[in-house]
């Protein structure tokens, strides 16, 4: 399998091509600054130079030439501006989705964050602002006709991975590793589990690939 991760530099993208890598899959780190491509390979991944900010949906299809599955992985980060938060978190999301149609690709990966819905429509607080901006990225995903995986994660941590995990429609608050975020996604991929499924994920006691199996939608 042919994997393209958009966000290719951020945490769970470098463990998710890790993952790829050691199945034997190719994973597609598409990144915007140059200077990322060392740690994308180190990890196992082939590094693209591509800026969600200021591509297009024609030119970024044409750089998914040949790729099985996308993955969105991208985010404007801490620190960024509410405006960052839409022309990323939402916008780089719709925009994969776009060119994922265009190149006739149908497995999208969605990584958004838990509890999305609950944002105030009336707030202008940047953690506001990035909650609807995810929650408007889900929604445009899930009214495709794509194979698509929502993975709404809790707190995120750099904690080792534990592989045990609670996944559901709502699992109330909780923590993460990265690491078992990205292992499942890996799952979803690899695995075929998740297909047009929407889910938050916390850590719990079921192995992941069990999880994925037991999710019902």
């Amino acid at each position: 399998m042919r994997v393209a991760i958009a966000g290719g530099h951020g945490k769970i993208a470098l463990h998710l091509e890790k993952l790829l890598a050691d199945a034997g899959h190719e994973a597609i780190a598409l990144i915007r600054n140059p200077e990322h491509g060392a740690d994308v390979l180190v990890a196992g991944g082939i590094p693209a130079v591509v800026d969600l900010e200021t591509t297009d949906a024609d030119a970024l299809a044409t750089d998914l030439a040949g790729v099985d599955a996308v993955v969105f992985a991208a985010g404007a980060g801490p620190g960024s501006t509410a405006e960052r938060k839409n022309t990323v978190d939402r916008d780089g999301a719709i925009l994969l989705a776009d060119a994922a149609v265009r190149a006739g690709i149908r497995r999208y990966v969605l990584i958004s964050a838990i509890a999305t819905d609950d944002f105030d429509p009336d707030s202008d607080d940047v953690f506001q602002v990035y909650l609807r901006a995810k929650s408007e990225a889900d929604a445009d995903v899930r009214g495709r006709d794509l194979d698509w995986t929502i993975v709404r994660p809790g707190g995120l941590t750099d904690d080792a991975p534990t592989g045990r995990v609670r996944l559901a429609e709502s699992t109330g608050r909780g923590s993460i590793p990265r690491a078992d975020v990205a292992a499942i996604i890996a799952s979803a991929l690899v695995d075929g589990y998740g297909i047009r499924a929407q889910f938050e994920a916390v850590s719990g006691e079921e192995s992941v690939k069990d999880a994925l199996a037991a999710l019902r939608y």
